[in-house]
């Protein structure tokens, strides 16, 4: 029997797949239908795999497709933060020109205006510590530089030059323990000696308690300390309190408002007149002058007399003696007129008189 199944095996699959065939047709037939079975069975078996296949393929390409996006917009953004980047520097770049191209004109400006000969000078290191305010210059001994010379920038004061060698100088800031210059107020005219602290304010020594120092007054060098030429800015007062002997003024500098970069080294200084203080107008209310004032002014007259002086006058006039005065004045008698003599005359009653 097994024999006989495995001799006609691919005839028996035949002929179940003609059977199962006629089945088919013969269901067709019965529900009155279009589609074929065999068709829809088919298309039901393949119709998940195919969305399935289409998933997974419209997955990998869009997945490529935004990675590939993604990339391009990285790239995209380096390159805009790197011109951004640019940007910035060439930005910074133009203010830095600007600035120096302001500090140089700032210091031409003020070249052509002082009367004293400065030579330009540019900051090329550091050497503060915590109360030592001191840089260093490209300018030196070559140059004409020499210990002692003041140091300004357009805006005021800066130091003083401590040190010279060849190609180099050692500036002392204003700003150190150590500095003193003399100076003097703009409206009132007080002397001090101004004095560093190791930070940005600068103190006003010497000044006595009852002289008359104001917030917002300005300061001046007063040539007082032979290396300062008169007459340069230096600072305004910040605050003025009345200690026991002298008053404690404190002013801003204006030397180091800008940064300290390029500095002018007094080579000759010459001494200049301080600014003319500034002048309160007080508005006074005058009366006319009197009646017989204004006719006397009008009359020319220069001297005011009384009615007492005018009776003086007229006793004189006459060569009387006047009444109660003694001495040459009072003898003085007419002249003789025909060998008689005058007789002096007689006196007027002075009014107020008995």
């Amino acid at each position: 029997m097994d024999f006989r199944l495995s001799r006609y095996r691919n005839l028996t699959v035949l002929l179940i797949v003609i059977a199962a065939q006629l089945l088919l047709l013969a269901y067709q037939v019965k529900s009155n239908k279009d589609l074929h079975a065999v068709r829809s069975l088919s298309v039901g078996a393949i119709a998940p795999v195919a969305q399935l296949v289409e998933g997974l393929r419209a997955g990998t390409v869009g997945f490529f497709k935004d990675y590939f996006v993604l990339l391009n917009a990285r790239e995209e953004n380096r390159r805009l933060r790197d011109e951004v980047t640019k940007l910035k520097l060439e930005n910074q770049f133009l203010k830095n020109e600007l600035s120096t191209a302001d500090r140089a004109r700032a210091l031409a400006v003020f070249t052509q205006r002082t009367p004293s000969r400065t030579i330009g000078a540019r900051v090329i290191a550091n050497a503060t510590s915590a109360n030592s305010k001191v840089v260093f210059v490209d300018r030196g001994s070559d140059e004409g530089v020499r210990p002692g010379m003041a140091v300004v920038t357009p805006d005021g004061i800066a130091g003083k030059v401590i040190a010279a060698y060849r190609n180099a100088s050692q500036v002392m800031l204003i700003t150190d323990a150590t500095f003193a210059a003399g100076v003097i107020s703009e409206k009132h005219r007080v002397h001090g000696a101004l004095r560093g602290q190791g930070h940005g304010t600068l103190i006003v020594d010497y000044v006595p308690t009852e002289l008359k120092v104001e917030v917002g007054e300005r300061f001046y060098t007063s040539g007082d300390d032979r290396i300062f030429p008169k007459g340069l800015p230096v600072g305004e007062v910040k605050v003025v309190r009345a200690g026991r002997a002298y008053k404690e003024i404190f002013i801003a500098p204006y030397g180091l408002l800008g940064g300290l970069e390029e500095l002018l080294i007094i080579l000759e200084g010459v001494h200049q007149p301080l600014p003319a203080a500034e002048t309160t107008q007080v508005s006074y209310h005058l009366q006319t002058l009197p009646p017989d004032a204004a006719q006397s002014k009008q009359a020319g007259a220069k001297v005011l007399m009384t009615d007492a002086d005018r009776v003086r006058a007229q006793f004189r006039r006459g060569g009387a003696p006047v009444p109660g005065e003694r001495g040459p004045a009072a003898q003085t008698a007419r002249p003789e007129t025909g060998g008689n003599t005058v007789q002096a005359a007689e006196a007027p009653e002075i009014p107020g008189q008995q």
